[in-house]
């Protein structure tokens, strides 16, 4: 029952948003288009419910250069506007589509790309791939800070794939096995509240430091 609620729940606050969003969604729109020109939107492949890949929206904030799946801060990628739109994780508005078409939820795992995913054990996709992935979630909150704490590091990716993509997934395993309609909510409101918190980044950062270091 409470899955079902949570596939309505996901499609009625997506279009909500969406709909307070659409003044701030105008303003963004100009200032890429003035900013840095077209295409708006960025697709890329990611691994979803099932195993099965979409294409998970975002506003474009990179030059359409090949390289590595993640970006750190400070990656020549990276357009100036890109930057803000990163930091302030604004650049993810545009999943709210994903979510109205079905393919992704508000609260969940953050989707893979499949160069990603197939570093994962069996067992641990099948259960990241029982759901659809989300928007926000555990380990989104946990690692907001990751972006800053690669910039600058040789080997940034590999390190990601090594320490940090394991971790994240032990996070959101946790998260499945103790899932609940009200942790997503309690999820979504962290998020409010964290996303542009100096405090919550720097916590983040230090998590990711430690990480990294083998503590």
């Amino acid at each position: 029952m409470q899955q079902i609620v949570k596939w309505w729940l996901d499609r009625l606050g997506a279009l909500v948003l969406l709909v307070v969003a659409s003044p701030l969604l105008v303003s963004m729109t100009l200032m890429l288009l003035l900013g840095q020109g077209p295409p708006l939107l960025y697709r890329e492949a990611r691994v979803g419910l099932h195993g099965r890949e979409f294409y998970m929206l975002k506003f474009r904030s990179m030059l359409e250069h090949p390289g590595p799946h993640i970006a750190p801060e400070g990656d020549p990628r990276v357009t100036p506007l890109g930057r803000w739109l990163r930091r302030s994780r604004l650049d993810e508005l545009p999943q709210l589509l994903n979510v109205l078409r079905g393919e992704m939820s508000l609260v969940g795992p953050r989707p893979l790309p499949p160069a990603h995913a197939v570093q994962l054990g069996d067992a641990e996709r099948a259960a990241l791939h029982s759901v659809r992935p989300g928007i926000t979630g555990v380990s989104a909150l946990a690692f907001l800070g990751e972006d800053a704490e690669l910039s600058g590091r040789e080997h940034a990716e590999a390190q990601y794939l090594q320490t940090l993509l394991p971790a994240k997934a032990a996070l959101e395993l946790d998260y499945l096995a103790r899932w609940c309609l009200a942790e997503d909510l309690g999820l979504l409101g962290a998020t409010m509240v964290s996303l542009w918190s100096r405090r919550a980044r720097q916590r983040s950062r230090d998590r990711v430091r430690r990480l990294l270091a083998g503590d």
